[in-house]
């Protein structure tokens, strides 16, 4: 039975840095992201996103992000794919869980996610999933 679990991320750090661009070529960054996380998910996140910039602002990006901590009373780490786009001063994403990556109390951990959001210092996060009994 899939549950839902509602927290909030703050962005603690963000070190984006170009890695091709040029010329009429989009520009390509990687970017190196930590969150902490608070609510039904009560942690840290670590992500590293591959992004695509358009002249016109927008950008596609992929990314992987290793939690670490607590969902549904059990702790553990996991690790989500992430996939989305950046337009009109909004970032779209799907998330999931990737199988197998779950450790410790969170091991079979399945789950996925979609967020919208935009600038700001706080941002919603749910995640639907579920966690068998061990």
């Amino acid at each position: 039975m899939k549950t839902t679990a509602n927290a909030r991320f703050a962005i603690k750090s963000w070190d984006e840095k170009p890695y091709s661009e040029g010329g009429d070529l989009p520009r390509l960054t990687r970017a190196t992201v930590t969150k902490s996380f608070t609510g039904d998910l009560d942690g840290e996140g670590q992500v590293e996103y591959l992004m695509m910039y358009r002249r016109d602002g927008s950008a596609e990006f992929v990314g992987l992000e290793r939690f670490v901590g607590r969902i549904g009373g059990r702790s553990g780490s996991f690790v989500l794919r992430r996939v989305g786009a950046f337009e009109g001063g909004l970032a779209k994403e799907s998330y999931s869980v990737i199988p197998g990556s779950g450790t410790g109390e969170l091991r079979a951990l399945r789950g996925e996610g979609r967020s919208e959001v935009g600038h700001g210092a706080e941002h919603p996060f749910t995640l639907s999933y579920e966690l068998e009994q061990s």
